[in-house]
């Protein structure tokens, strides 16, 4: 029997969730991963090896964010800096703004934990429109540091993410596409 790809894997291990949220829209759930240890080890091990000698620390964006990106920054022995929703961090901190489908939501990051020139991967579980990511991406650059990469464990490709985050770097990990 021929062994499944990373990927194939992966979108074994992703329920289908039909008319959720709301009706007409096909929700992709990843909890289910997290039953596998095995298969988190491979996901944290490719995201390691896309990302070894590219950074210098980690960003992940809450919640699920952190699921990942804690393990990742271990794994490559470097720092993992949390990205919260706003009013979650004590002061002092650095917010950045960001549009969403219906009004506006804010991130924030704890100042100095950023450092300049830093080279930042920022890590979340799904890229859907690239609004959370790109507002990272903003608040690491406002931070004077540098977006190296990003990494999602999957990719909603029709809703334009991935154009959205080509202006901070060509560098960005789907380990599955849709």
């Amino acid at each position: 029997m021929k062994e499944l790809s990373l990927s194939q894997e992966i979108d074994l291990h992703i329920d289908r969730v039909q008319d959720f949220p709301k009706e007409g829209i096909q929700y992709k759930d990843i909890s289910p991963i997290f039953l596998n240890a095995d298969l988190c080890t491979k996901i944290v091990k490719a995201f390691a090896d896309l990302s070894r000698g590219k950074i210098d620390a980690v960003c992940g964006i809450e919640s699920r964010g952190y699921l990942f990106g804690v393990q990742i920054a271990r794994e490559l022995g470097l720092p993992f800096i949390l990205v919260r929703k706003a009013g979650k961090l004590p002061p002092p901190i650095i917010s950045q703004e960001y549009d969403l489908e219906y009004g506006s939501a804010i991130i924030e990051v704890k100042k100095g934990h950023i450092k300049p020139g830093q080279r930042i991967l920022i890590h979340d579980d799904v890229l859907a429109t690239g609004g959370t990511a790109s507002a990272c991406a903003k608040l690491v650059q406002n931070c004077d540091a540098v977006v190296s990469q990003f990494s999602f464990i999957l990719g909603l490709s029709f809703l334009g993410g991935l154009d959205e985050l080509k202006k901070y770097t060509q560098d960005i990990e789907l380990l599955v596409e849709y």
